[in-house]
């Protein structure tokens, strides 16, 4: 009795790629990122949730901050983050103005734009303030 091989929905690839990109992002950074704290935004099981930002890194920012009031390690320093993995498609250019906008609004110190696909590559593009990717190392952006 021949087994018939049945296709799996493009929704379900999609969910387990986007939840593979971020282990593999998770991975990379973790190498150099010794500070650095990474919160996900996933929704109910584990899949994409609403907004544009998948994950924010975090850390104490250590310099002295200028005024009376704070001490040094009371501010931090964010970087903001979106996944892409598989086939994906890249962000448009709205996604790209509302990440500048999100990061102006959380003064973030970068955002990043992680790309995975399968057996061929994983890469890290910054956003500039042109609203084009840059491509970066992960070691620039967790110094």
């Amino acid at each position: 009795m021949a087994r018939q091989l049945r296709e799996i929905p493009a929704h379900i690839k999609a969910h387990a790629t986007g939840r593979w990109a971020e282990t593999i992002f998770r991975a990379l950074s973790s190498r150099i990122a010794n500070r650095w704290k990474f919160i996900s935004f996933r929704g109910v099981g584990k899949g994409e949730w609403r907004g544009v930002v998948d994950l924010i890194a975090i850390r104490k920012n250590t310099k002295q901050p200028s005024g009376d009031i704070l001490k040094r390690g009371d501010l931090f320093d964010i970087i903001l983050i979106q996944i892409k993995g598989g086939s994906a498609a890249g962000p448009t250019a709205s996604d790209c103005r509302r990440l500048w906008q999100v990061k102006k609004v959380y003064q973030a110190k970068a955002v990043v734009q992680f790309q995975w696909r399968k057996g061929q590559s994983s890469k890290f593009f910054t956003l500039k303030r042109n609203l084009k990717w840059k491509l970066t190392r992960s070691r620039e952006l967790f110094e």
